[in-house]
């Protein structure tokens, strides 16, 4: 499975989750967030990553323009989409060279349906657990929801994720489920990763 770790923003923070080798690396650009990056502090860390870590740009009902630039000046990759943006906004954003990552939020109950009109304009989807405040929960939705999943488009599961889901994860069978995002549940505080937390993740993830 692949590992996102997100929420990232502190450069010494970032440079030793760096060397764990997580897969991907989200940076969140939602003013409203706790995990809030300023763009011109980024900019002097990312060139030190490695090449084999896609960087993640998270936005929240931005505009086309700023989200292209700020992908495009920082070199990410990935746009993870995480409001209300249409299959539209979707299409426009990949039209720019920017593999989307669009995220669905769930509660009690989800109409799988929702996600067709994003299958020819997404790259991945992300299923994360419904709060006011756009993820960082570190809460689980119902799994179960996901059974009936039958897209042709990986996802990725996230919500309140740590090291002891890790075996359950492996025992769902999903098909397409392309492996895990995480963020509040390997903290020490807002942004800040617990290294030692992410390592045991990692390890539980890749083992087997």
């Amino acid at each position: 499975m692949k590992i996102k770790i997100c929420g990232m923003k502190d450069l010494q923070n970032i440079n030793e989750v760096a060397s764990l080798a997580p897969d991907f690396l989200g940076f969140i650009f939602y003013k409203k967030s706790a995990r809030f990056v300023d763009e011109e502090a980024l900019g002097k860390s990312l060139h030190q990553l490695p090449e084999s870590i896609n960087r993640v740009g998270v936005f929240v009902d931005e505009g086309i323009e700023k989200v292209v630039e700020v992908c495009h000046r920082l070199g990410l990759s990935y746009a993870q989409l995480h409001g209300n943006e249409s299959p539209e906004y979707c299409a426009q954003v990949r039209l720019e060279g920017i593999s989307v990552i669009k995220v669905f939020h769930m509660g009690d109950v989800f109409d799988l349906d929702q996600i067709k009109p994003y299958e020819n304009c997404a790259d991945i989807l992300l299923f994360d657990t419904k709060t006011k405040g756009y993820g960082g929960s570190g809460k689980h939705f119902d799994w179960n929801l996901l059974t009936t999943y039958s897209s042709e488009l990986p996802f990725l599961l996230s919500g309140g994720i740590s090291a002891e889901d890790i075996l359950r994860i492996k025992r769902l069978q999903i098909p397409k489920l392309l492996g895990i995002d995480v963020n509040s549940r390997v903290e020490i505080s807002p942004a800040n990763k617990d290294v030692n937390k992410v390592k045991e993740l990692i390890l539980k993830t890749r083992e087997g």
